[in-house]
């Protein structure tokens, strides 16, 4: 199998998508900032967003390959709250 590679690319509407360079399908990854954000950000919305996708690649990397994610999803569904964190 032949590695694959990956670039950070702003897509037509202003988002930022990871995806692999040979691989027209929809991205790995996709990151979108408001309009409050992108002013906040001042022109460093890139940066931000490439910092973005290295934690998430880090972090991905982190975990470990023997957690049994279905069976972990029993113990603590009652406890969580239900909201997404950013």
């Amino acid at each position: 199998m032949s590695p694959s590679f990956f670039e950070i690319v702003q897509l037509a509407d202003g988002d930022y998508a990871l995806r692999r360079i040979d691989d027209d399908a929809a991205p790995l990854v996709r990151i979108s900032f408001s309009d409050e954000a992108r002013e906040m950000l001042e022109d460093r919305d890139m940066n931000v967003a490439k910092a973005m996708i290295a934690a998430g690649i880090e972090a991905a990397g982190n975990i470990s390959h023997d957690i049994d994610w279905e069976e972990d999803e029993g113990e603590f569904a009652d406890n969580q709250p239900h909201y997404t964190l950013h």
